[in-house]
């Protein structure tokens, strides 16, 4: 997998600098990510703008800037796309259950998988170019299952788009794969050992480009804080 470093969760400039220097790739939210990352030595080929709701201005910042990657969940949103950021490279983003997640975005983002249906023919018929699917099965998830319900649905659009015409490339894991705080979590290999099985279960021998956008499973446990308690 191709490792799209999710910026939000530590945009210290020594972290970003660090990842650059392994070639790293990074999902960005906002103009300002943006900015630090391209400060910190990355390309503009190895920029996600990853949140699925933009302000149209920024769409038009990010392909200023050299951005050809982007995320959305509705037809609004293509909309915007098309006028802003013309040509370019999209994915949209399927809504899962999120099931065993601290922090579940199944009321917040992505769509469900007969809508990425349309909306993807929609994107051809705009200009821009249908590139893959994108889920998040939720933050600090605890279920590897949850990535191989979620690849399931994701080779299912895959065909029907495919028998539409339509041959996409990519699957975007996205986030979930736990930090370690007070409590154990499984290792980053035991996840990996369950998606790479989904993933052949599901594609065959015709697997996509796969991104993955780990944040606090790379850098949550990157330091303590120390608090005085005064009084309870």
């Amino acid at each position: 997998a191709e490792i799209y470093y999710a910026v939000k969760a530590n945009p210290a400039p020594e972290v970003l600098r660090h990842l650059a220097g392994l070639d790293s790739y990074f999902d960005v939210a906002s103009p300002a990510e943006i900015d630090l990352v391209l400060k910190a030595g990355a390309k503009p080929r190895q920029i996600s703008f990853g949140n699925t709701i933009k302000k149209e201005a920024d769409i038009a910042y990010a392909f200023k800037r050299g951005v050809r990657l982007f995320a959305f969940d509705s037809e609004a949103e293509l909309i915007k796309l098309a006028r802003s950021a013309p040509g370019s490279h999209v994915f949209c983003r399927l809504l899962t259950s999120c099931e065993g997640a601290d922090w579940p975005l199944s009321r917040k983002f992505g769509c469900e998988i007969d809508m990425a249906h349309d909306l993807l023919l929609k994107a051809k018929a705009l200009g821009l170019q249908p590139h893959g699917v994108s889920f998040h099965v939720g933050s600090q998830q605890t279920r590897a299952d949850q990535w191989e319900i979620a690849l399931a649905q994701a080779a299912g659009l895959f065909s029907s788009l495919k028998n539409a015409g339509i041959s996409l490339n990519m699957v975007n894991i996205g986030g979930g794969l736990p930090a370690r705080y007070r409590d154990p979590v499984a290792s980053v290999d035991s996840y990996a050992s369950v998606i790479r099985a989904a993933m052949r279960k599901h594609f065959g021998a015709s697997l996509p480009q796969v991104i993955i956008e780990p944040g606090r499973s790379l850098v949550g446990d990157s330091g303590v804080l120390e608090a005085e308690v005064v009084l309870i």
